[in-house]
């Protein structure tokens, strides 16, 4: 198969498109919900708003690294903003990533924590300790995505991840770290936590079968889009760049690689519906007199 197959009519005529609707309904909706956050939930800041605050702030950096891949797409993988601009566009959207994924951890383990273990909770973690969490997370994130400022760079007019050859074992070093400490790690605790969520909900007989549905469609849906938008990407970048390194074409990987960059979007799209209708049903289970959990 032909190398020149990776250009896909995907990337060249729907990417820019999809991309563009994504970053208007990501921006519009977590700046709504920002403001929400900070002007008319401000007396009731508690850990899981302050994680989402930054969960908010993340999607936002996060979308408005678009443009410039709207323009390099539409452009038919043409970069005109320097070597410099790459590196740190790059960084930026993998850093952005990463953070999101791992706020979205933090939310789901303190919803797991405020249901199940709500004394302890309400005792021992404070909103002190939610923030000094997150700073640990910004710079946490942005050490280990620190590598693609190096890795990444312009190429013949174009912006690559891995754009320089050799070093070969390194960089596949670095993008399956990054996959587990990034997707997996996160991946399994974020489901665990709503498993938790979910079990101590349904062994509670005083909440009513209402209730038990709502948190049951919310946390579903919660994991199903966790599922769709960071798991695929994942598993196609590795295979992407392998088929890429050992000098061949798949025409799934190819193909499938950008759809899943465009599904790796999407979360932040969806996040100010889903994860404050989640906190919705959370806080209206905590504030139920007949709950004990």
């Amino acid at each position: 198969m032909n190398r020149s197959s990776c250009n896909s009519t995907f990337q060249r005529e729907l990417l820019p498109s999809i991309y563009g609707v994504e970053m208007c309904v990501a921006l519009v909706g977590n700046i709504l919900s920002l403001c929400l956050l900070v002007i008319k939930e401000r007396k009731n800041w508690n850990i899981a708003m302050a994680f989402s605050c930054n969960l908010i702030i993340s999607n936002i950096f996060y979308a408005l690294t678009l443009p410039l891949l709207i323009d390099y797409y539409s452009k038919a993988l043409k970069w005109d903003f320097g070597d410099a601009v790459c590196r740190v566009e790059r960084f930026l959207f993998t850093c952005n990533l990463y953070v999101s994924i791992y706020f979205i951890m933090c939310i789901s383990v303190i919803r797991y924590m405020a249901i199940v273990h709500p004394f302890f909770t309400s005792e021992h973690i404070s909103l002190k300790h939610a923030k000094i969490i997150s700073v640990f997370v910004w710079i946490s994130v942005a050490s280990i995505s620190s590598p693609v400022l190096y890795y990444s760079g312009v190429k013949n007019d174009r912006c690559s991840l891995f754009s320089e050859p050799g070093q070969e074992p390194n960089k596949v070093i670095f993008r399956v770290c990054m996959a587990v400490i990034g997707c997996l790690v996160p991946c399994v605790v974020t489901f665990a936590s709503y498993f938790g969520v979910m079990v101590a909900v349904f062994k509670n007989a005083k909440i009513t079968s209402l209730q038990k549905k709502k948190v049951s469609l919310m946390v579903v849906l919660v994991c199903t889009l966790y599922t769709v938008s960071f798991i695929p990407y994942h598993i196609l970048q590795l295979w992407y760049f392998k088929v890429k390194e050992e000098n061949n074409t798949n025409y799934y990987a190819c193909n499938g690689y950008p759809v899943s960059k465009t599904l790796a979007c999407l979360n932040m799209c969806l996040h100010p519906i889903l994860y404050m209708a989640v906190f919705d049903n959370v806080t209206c289970l905590r504030r139920s007199p007949n709950l004990v959990l």
